[in-house]
């Protein structure tokens, strides 16, 4: 998950809520605006939507050759 700038300004982090003994209970993004504590930091290293849409897109594009694999793998064993 990547921190997201939206076209306003504000920015979308990503968290995690977990139990008291570690365990996952749920991802989520929490709103970010400009002037808020952390704001800077997290401007930093955060990509646009525009940015994440692609990188989401390059992404499934070479999964095709993962699954490809994973499917030839999957009949050798059956």
């Amino acid at each position: 998950m990547y921190v997201i700038r939206l076209g306003d300004g504000t920015l979308r982090v990503p968290t995690s809520l977990t139990t008291d003994d570690g365990r996952l209970i749920g991802n989520a993004y929490v709103e970010v605006a400009p002037g808020e504590p952390d704001y800077d930091r997290w401007l930093a290293e955060s990509i646009t939507e525009e940015e994440d849409a692609e990188r989401r897109r390059r992404w499934r594009e070479g999964d095709d050759a993962l699954e490809q694999a994973f499917l030839a793998f999957k009949a050798e064993q059956d």
